[in-house]
């Protein structure tokens, strides 16, 4: 059995990455806030400024769009309100959910419950593009809102955002997309996604937890109704003395990811492929989810069939290896998914579903290592199934 544990879990959160460290501690050192004026709260606003040139660069807007928030819990709640007002047009009235969006955006948005409605998955996972189209029939005059991640947290499927923007948009529209999986893993920004408003998430990309961003990327909308009411901090929508430590190591992630993400997304591709190679040679009945669809490098998402999430967890976690059944912002509860019911995956399959999330630290070792204590498990789980009732 492989010595030492093996954190396969990047999706939930990722080891601090290089540089962000020193960043935190340098602004812990800093005495000023940031909305004073003197010599010690200039160097405060230098440094917040900084960082929101950085998280800028990743995203892809001028860092006067870009708006710290406590995490992208947060930074959804902003983004996901009627009240958005686009230079003299009436505001939206409808929000329209991609049926894989993270419980961030299901759970958290700030629209009548009437105004709200799911779209499906296709069995790939990827948003069901004939489905928005009727969905925006169905609104009529009514301004639609649509929900969508860049790429799922759970199957790590890449959706269509430019295809779903040029329809949205087109009828009168917006989209605010889900970005905390993709944009530091993939070579994609607001330009190339055709998104309106992004948020992100620090701890996601090797940045502290705690922080997050919105990333108003259309010039044209204004959120007229912040969470956080204060002293004005961050364009008005999130008032309070700014998380200076979060903020600068936020950058400092958001600086290292841009400069490793080709590199990083070539080299993890090929550990996941190679992970899914040994698992279908070891198991010849594994489901990989969204294996048609284009995937994020580092993620794969499969069942091994009979052998459920919640037992084989136990089991790895117990032989040092740390998975997890999908989103890790669930409660810490194994239950079944609600990316892949929206994909009609069987339930009984549904149920032994686990995902593997690569990151910069994972090595070909990592994934060998794997492979044998899935299969280690796996046998002891099926010898205690064959062992006869005392």
């Amino acid at each position: 059995m492989p010595a030492g544990r093996i954190y396969l879990d990047h999706n939930a959160t990722a080891p601090l990455a290089q540089g962000v460290r020193e960043a935190v501690c340098a602004a812990l050192e800093l005495q000023g806030n940031p909305s004073s004026i003197h010599k010690e709260g200039r160097a405060a606003r230098a440094m917040v400024e900084t960082a929101r040139q950085q998280v800028a660069a990743l995203a892809g807007v001028p860092a006067s769009r870009i708006v710290f928030t406590s995490g992208a819990t947060e930074a959804a709640a902003v983004a996901l309100t009627p009240e958005i007002s686009a230079r003299g047009a009436k505001q939206f009235d409808r929000l329209l959910i991609a049926g894989g969006e993270h419980p961030c955006v299901r759970e958290g948005h700030r629209f009548a419950a009437e105004n709200v409605a799911q779209l499906p998955l296709t069995p790939d996972g990827t948003l069901d593009l004939s489905a928005l189209a009727s969905a925006l029939d169905a609104a009529g005059e009514r301004r639609a809102v649509l929900a969508l991640q860049a790429a799922n947290n759970e199957t790590g499927v890449i959706q269509p955002v430019r295809q779903a923007a040029d329809m949205v948009h087109g009828r009168g529209g917006i989209v605010v997309c889900d970005a905390v999986q993709a944009l530091h893993r993939v070579d994609e920004n607001a330009i190339s996604l055709g998104a309106d408003i992004l948020f992100f998430s620090a701890h996601k990309m090797g940045g502290p937890k705690g922080v997050g961003a919105l990333a108003l990327a259309n010039p044209a909308l204004e959120i007229d109704a912040p969470l956080l009411r204060g002293g004005g901090q961050e364009r008005g929508l999130r008032g309070g003395t700014e998380n200076l430590a979060g903020i600068a190591g936020f950058g400092a992630a958001a600086a290292c990811a841009l400069e490793n993400r080709e590199f990083e997304a070539k080299r993890q591709a090929a550990l996941r492929d190679a992970f899914e190679a040994g698992l279908r040679q070891r198991f010849p009945e594994v489901t990989i989810f969204g294996a048609s669809a284009p995937r994020l490098p580092n993620t794969s998402a499969f069942a091994i069939h009979g052998l459920t999430a919640e037992t084989l967890l136990i089991g790895l976690d117990l032989d040092g290896l740390a998975l997890s059944s999908g989103s890790a912002c669930s409660s810490g509860k194994v239950k079944p998914s609600h990316v892949l019911e929206s994909m009609a995956v069987p339930p009984d399959l549904a149920r032994c579903a686990l995902r593997v999330s690569l990151g910069v630290g994972t090595a070909k070792h990592d994934i060998e290592n794997a492979l044998e204590i899935i299969g280690c498990v796996a046998d002891r789980i099926a010898a205690r199934r064959m062992k006869p009732a005392a």
